[in-house]
């Protein structure tokens, strides 16, 4: 068949049925379709072959139409590695129990002269190789065979020359090209999409940190183009879950990490420590985690709380010396510390420990460290010695410390011997004060939430179903006193209070449990209040409220509290 004005090539035949079908016109008479599809001067590509939802090998057979019959330049684009996995791997399921059904008729399954697996693997090769078929198609189908090898220095320069009009940024990302290309590399992948995006995203970042803090030191820079590009490829390119860096707040607890992890040969954080090693390898910098960044990357919203959090902490701690002893421990390798340094930010430890100016948490990451450094002969002091100073600085400390809300994420930071005697006992009593740290909390918070019964309830219900709607707020509150606020409440008050609670216990019934001996003692003064007085609306309203915490209790049938209470 011979192209041009007078025949309809295979590609146009099906639109031309379509469209006959419906009856379009033109000035009531049919169109002359064939007028539309000369395809002296067309080309058809077909880009990425190997991402079809369709059997390649029907797909080829139909690209055959257009070469053969119609005589059309055709391109395709394909990644022929992929292709053949994909071929290999195609329903899997159903070749593997054909593969088995057909070694166990043919008496070869129960022989052991190779593996199960292996026998099966060459079984499906032998009936299902469609890697044969394809080399047979493309040998008859593909005139030329051209392989795209990037360079990959001549592509992100042009990569760069979108930002051409930001003369500032693209004089910067010009310099550090060496770095862009060795983060890329280190990536593992040949994902320019994903880059072009990183890059995109590090011009926000350069802006604003531009924009309010200039004169940011070269180096953070430098280190934040790196992360960019890093994270996004770790994230965007799926070699990990988005969750991986999300409980990291700052740069102190990624440094914490890596810290434990080298120090103590720890390997619960894994791949934070390979992320860095891979990464940051002879790139050297004490800043090298941003919050900010990392939020913006997974969540494209620059958060600019954790901005200028990060920012400000940089612009703080950019000098290592100027840190306080502990906070140097706790994010850098003890030896990174000089020999003559070591001795005096040892001390000045020791004082901070003691005068109880460090929080309870700090204080038992830090006793990891001297208990370790007791044991390599590192400082003067005994492990005794230590654990005494350590133990009488928790109780100092317990003074203006606050409740620790996730201890053990914090302590994975820091490589905890839980096997230690010595570690056990501290960490015992970092529990025992920090519980009590808790309750001080909860009646503090209790004391400033019920305050506002009756007289300003409508503050009372914002605090409450903002901070107490999970957690056992009423074992903190006096329930004498608690009675008294809510039956001096008017009566619609009383009815929302009741509606609030009941709501509460239905979605949070196990984190309050706490709370049940308060409130059936609640139920006991409220029923003996009522008890042999007149009716009223204020009575009833009272008597509902001792009904509805009666149906509370009563989701405790069978439970630790009620065989306590």
């Amino acid at each position: 068949m011979h192209t041009g004005q007078g025949t309809i090539p295979e590609y146009a035949k099906t639109g031309l049925d379509m469209a006959n079908f419906f009856g379009v016109t033109q000035n009531g008479d049919k169109i002359d379709y064939s007028k539309f599809f000369s395809t002296d001067d067309k080309v058809l590509c077909f880009d990425d072959l190997e991402r079809a939802n369709v059997d390649v090998i029907d797909i080829l057979g139909y690209i055959n139409n257009f070469v053969e019959h119609d005589h059309i330049k055709t391109i395709i684009i394909c990644n022929e590695k992929e292709l053949s996995t994909k071929l290999k791997s195609s329903n899997l399921e159903m070749k593997t129990f054909i593969a088995t059904y057909l070694l166990d008729k043919e008496g070869d399954l129960a022989k052991s002269e190779k593996p199960m697996v292996e026998k099966i693997r060459d079984k499906i090769e032998y009936v299902f190789d469609k890697a044969n078929d394809y080399e047979r198609i493309k040998e008859k189908l593909i005139g030329e065979t051209f392989e795209y090898a990037p360079e990959f220095n001549y592509i992100i320069n042009g990569l760069l020359m979108r930002y051409e009009n930001n003369p500032d940024l693209i004089r910067f990302l010009r310099e550090n090209t060496p770095l862009i290309i060795s983060t890329f590399n280190k990536s593992g992948t040949r994902n320019l999409r994903i880059l072009k995006h990183a890059l995109n995203d590090f011009k926000k970042i350069y802006e604003m940190v531009n924009k309010n803090y200039p004169n940011t030191n070269h180096r953070i820079m430098q280190t934040m183009l790196i992360f960019t590009i890093a994270i996004s490829f770790e994230i965007k390119a799926g070699k990990i879950t988005k969750d991986k860096f999300i409980n990291i707040e700052n740069n102190e607890e990624y440094k914490s990490i890596l810290v434990s992890s080298r120090v103590f040969m720890d390997n619960r954080q894994f791949y934070i420590k390979e992320f860095d090693n891979n990464y940051y390898y002879n790139f050297k910098s004490d800043f090298r985690f941003f919050k900010f960044i990392e939020i913006y990357v997974r969540t494209r919203i620059f958060d600019m709380k954790a901005f200028k959090n990060d920012m400000e902490t940089i612009i703080n701690t950019i000098d290592t010396d100027k840190l306080p002893g502990y906070k140097r421990l706790l994010t850098e390798e003890y030896w990174k510390i000089a020999d003559d340094e070591f001795p005096g930010v040892i001390e000045s430890i020791i004082s901070d420990v003691k005068e109880g100016k460090l929080t309870l948490i700090e204080v038992v990451k830090l006793f990891a460290y001297f208990s370790y450094f007791s044991k390599r002969g590192l400082i003067d002091y005994d492990i005794k010695s230590v654990k005494s100073i350590f133990f009488n600085g928790m109780n100092v400390a317990s003074l203006n410390s606050k409740y620790c809300e996730n201890p053990e994420q914090e302590l994975a930071a820091v490589s905890v011997d839980k096997n230690s005697t010595d570690m056990e006992e501290i960490l015992k009593h970092f529990y025992e004060i920090n519980a009590q740290l808790k309750d001080k909390m909860y009646k503090e918070k209790a004391e400033d939430v019920f305050k506002y019964i009756p007289m300003k309830m409508e503050e009372f219900y914002d605090k409450f179903e903002k901070e107490c709607m999970n957690i056992p707020i009423f074992k903190y509150y006096d329930v004498y006193q608690m009675f008294q606020r809510i039956s001096c409440a008017n009566n619609e008050d009383i009815v929302t209070i009741r509606e609030i609670l009941r709501r509460r216990v239905d979605k949070y019934q196990k984190e309050i449990e706490p709370e049940m001996k308060n409130i059936k003692q609640l139920k006991q003064i409220t029923d003996d209040y009522i008890k042999g007085k007149d009716t009223s609306v204020k009575i009833v309203m009272l008597d509902e409220f001792s009904k509805d915490l009666g149906y509370i209790i009563d989701k405790y049938k069978g439970s630790i509290f009620e065989k306590n209470v």
